[in-house]
Parts: C-alpha cells; sequence; structure tokens
C-alpha cells in the first residue's frame, strides 16, 4: 500500500471510469481505491460491488456509490475474525461517509434523489457521477486520516 496518496486522483479517477461507463458507481469507487492506494485486493472485490449500483440492484433505495464507500471503508478498517471488536471502528467510519453525503444531499435514497430524472443520461448521469467522485473523495480522506497517510495534495 502506498504512503501517500492524491485523494483529488481518487475522486477524479472514479468519475471518469463511471463517466465513460468502464464500472457503475460503486464499482468505480472500489477500482479507484484499490489503485491509487496500490492495495493487494483481488480484482473480485469490484465484482462484489457490481450489485450496488442504482440503488442496490435497481431497487433505487442506498445510494450505490454510498454503499460502494463503505465496502471499501470495510476493506480498510472491518473485521475477518468472528468477535473483533475493531468492528466498531468500521461502524463509525461508515457512518461519517454516510453522514457527510445525506448533510450535502439529504437523502441516501437514491428514489429521492434521481427524482423526475431520465435514468442513465444527461442530468441524472452527471448527477451520479458527480456522487461517485464525492464519496470516492471521502472514503480516501478518512483512509489517509486514519491509515496516517499523506494526501499528496495538501503538500
Amino acid at each position: 500500500m502506498r504512503n501517500e496518496v492524491s485523494v483529488n486522483k481518487v475522486k477524479q479517477d472514479a468519475e471518469d471510469m463511471f463517466r465513460r461507463g468502464d464500472f457503475y458507481c460503486s464499482e468505480s469507487i472500489i477500482k479507484s481505491v484499490k489503485d491509487n492506494f496500490a492495495i493487494d485486493m483481488p480484482d473480485e472485490i469490484i465484482a462484489m460491488a457490481s450489485g450496488f449500483p442504482v440503488g442496490i440492484g435497481k431497487s433505487k433505495c442506498v445510494c450505490g456509490a454510498v454503499s460502494g464507500g463503505v465496502m471499501a471503508l470495510g476493506y480498510f478498517f472491518g473485521r475477518t475474525t468472528g468477535g473483533d471488536p475493531k468492528v466498531q471502528k468500521t461502524l463509525e467510519l461508515a457512518n461519517e461517509l454516510q453522514q457527510s453525503f445525506k448533510d450535502n444531499h439529504q437523502h441516501l435514497c437514491c428514489r429521492i434523489l434521481t427524482k423526475g430524472m431520465d435514468m442513465a443520461a444527461g442530468e441524472h448521469k452527471d448527477q451520479c457521477v458527480s456522487f461517485t467522485g464525492e464519496i470516492a473523495e471521502k472514503v480516501a480522506a478518512i483512509v489517509v486520516r486514519e491509515q496516517g497517510l499523506v494526501n499528496l495534495d495538501e503538500q
């Protein structure tokens, strides 16, 4: 894993992947975090994010970008052993992420966030690209802060 990361590049890469249609929101976040932090994460983790777009399986429930961000935080801070108390820190950071999004947009629900928009086109696509970048940036900032890494954008 890199000790120095550009939080802005994490954001930009995630937005670019989604905008180009390479990946959806949640997948773009995982891929950008994986690449920019240079973590030894199997590509199957990106695949695990494939069911979250459009509010989890197109149900328009929880924003897929937020779901992808929570997955990324779980990679860094989650537990792999039952009973490990570090889950509490993971929950705290996941709450910080979703609360930041909620503070900015009032809702986590894709159906409300995209009401009246033509799915996958114009205003909807632009908004979701923006949400993807916002969450990728916030995840990167949290990881940098919590892991004591250097944000290259602040030098």
